[in-house]
């Protein structure tokens, strides 16, 4: 009466075995590997006015798995032997077509190795590539379908997340984030890949003229290097030079007259070359235009302490205006815009940064003329000019290919904006409420002494006709 149960017994233990094996090994692949989370791909896109830009990040051991293409062992320089093999892999499995299934054009380009690291997963290398797509003329960029399997095809339990890194039209200018659109993976109830369907909703030039305005903002706010040129020019504005020292004060509506001359030249000089550079699209290599703006800085700081060249600060600040405009325009650059949206943007971002510098040179008057009245004026004056040109050396070391320790420290001051700001708000209410208690005092000094003059002076006719 046992070996039927025993039989029974055993045999719904093998049918329940298999019915839980079975899917196990669908969904979690054939390799002992992916026992353990894997890395999956990452696809960002770049939307322009005609074409989308696809950056690839493919995981190299899945990528070698389903391409057959070796790159687990190769080094970066040995990458060009392998790129057509690539390209073409690439190329196969990734089409994209409009809504109403028009293909669009790919175009592989640049290829690299790098290592990197996703949570749970450790490090690991990837393979970065960059795809061009292109639509049929007149197509929506904005919306359509992406066929993508990269990896996915062979690999079952890889998972491709795709997000939107920049988009003008839909206000995305920054390009340091980016806003998940969808995923790719495997339907194992039909084995299949699916299309992603990608909609980007409506994009306006408004969008993208309001987003250039926040960025040009940002982009002055967080400058340190910009802010601190102006700023330590605007440092010894309220004072005369004489001797090769600065001496004395120049008086309220001078020192108005110098800080607006400063602003306004430094103004439009930026203006002039980000305009110029912007529309022409000069490109206009970094690292010298960045060491120039070091250079720059580190010049107003020698003349913070000693007067270089005194009642020509409005001259120096527009010439190296000319430099800080330079380095506004990489921002542009980087957009790929067309001309339409690039001259809106340039637009914008330039009245951004005006804006945020016009606010902050407000916040900062108040204290630069106080401060040029008290007795500490020198003291404080040269140790914010030292401390100033110790930044201004790092930069210029660090843009010279010499990175230190000083440079990423003042790099990082800009990410305290908000501690700047609450910094230069105080001060300006400091300044303002002691200048107006020292005015009043000045008001009732004379009244006192009128007063202590009338209890001594002469009698008054009454007073005079009582007298023998």
């Amino acid at each position: 009466m046992t070996r039927p149960r025993n039989w029974l017994t055993t045999a719904l233990r093998l049918v329940a075995g298999i019915a839980i094996a079975v899917p196990a090994a669908l969904l979690l692949g054939a390799s002992p590997a992916a026992a353990h989370p894997m890395p999956h791909s990452v696809v960002q896109l770049d939307v322009y006015q005609d074409s989308v830009t696809a950056r690839l990040a493919l995981p190299v051991g899945d990528f070698t798995t389903a391409s057959g293409i070796d790159l687990n062992t190769i080094k970066s320089t040995a990458l060009p032997t392998k790129a057509a093999a690539i390209r073409t892999y690439l190329a196969r499995h990734i089409q994209p077509t409009t809504l109403k299934g028009e293909l669009w054009q790919v175009s592989i380009g640049a290829l690299s190795l790098s290592r990197t690291e996703q949570t749970s997963t450790g490090p690991y290398r990837e393979l970065i590539a960059k795809a061009v797509l292109t639509p049929p003329t007149g197509a929506d960029v904005r919306h359509f379908t992406l066929g993508y399997d990269v990896i996915v095809h062979q690999v079952v339990t890889h998972i491709t997340l795709v997000s939107v890194r920049q988009d003008w039209a839909a206000g995305r200018v920054e390009g340091d984030g980016a806003t998940q659109v969808g995923t790719i993976r495997l339907d194992v109830r039909h084995m299949k890949v699916p299309p992603l369907t990608v909609d980007l909703g409506e994009g306006s030039a408004w969008r993208g003229f309001l987003a250039m305005l926040e960025l040009g903002g940002n982009h002055i706010l967080t400058g340190t290097d910009h802010l601190l040129f102006l700023l330590i020019l605007l440092l010894p504005a309220p004072l005369l030079a004489a001797g090769g020292r600065w001496r004395g004060l120049a008086g309220p509506r001078a020192a108005l007259r110098r800080i607006g001359g400063i602003t306004l030249a430094f103004t439009v000089g930026h203006s002039v070359a980000l305009a110029a550079t912007a529309l022409t699209r000069f490109e206009i290599p970094g690292r010298p235009v960045e060491a120039f703006i070091a250079a720059s800085i580190l010049v107003g700081a020698v003349h913070a302490v000693r007067p270089l060249f005194p009642g020509k600060e409005a001259i120096v600040a527009g010439v190296f205006g000319l430099g800080h405009g330079m380095a506004f325009s990489f921002v542009l650059a980087e957009m790929h815009l067309s001309t339409a949206q690039l001259a809106s943007s340039l637009l914008a971002f330039n009245l951004g940064i005006e804006l945020v510098q016009l606010l902050l040179v407000c916040l900062a008057l108040p204290s630069l003329l106080v401060l040029a009245r008290l007795r500490v004026q020198p003291a404080l004056r040269v140790g914010g000019a030292l401390i100033t040109a110790t930044a201004a050396v790092g930069w210029l070391a660090d843009r010279l290919g010499l990175p230190n320790p000083v440079a990423k420290a003042a790099d990082s001051a800009g990410s305290h904006t908000t501690g700047m700001l609450t910094v230069l708000v105080v001060a300006a209410v400091v300044a303002g409420v002691w200048a107006l208690v020292e005015r009043q005092r000045g008001r009732s000094q004379p009244e006192l002494e009128s007063a202590a003059t009338g209890t001594e002076s002469a009698p008054g006719p009454a007073a005079l006709s009582t007298l023998p």
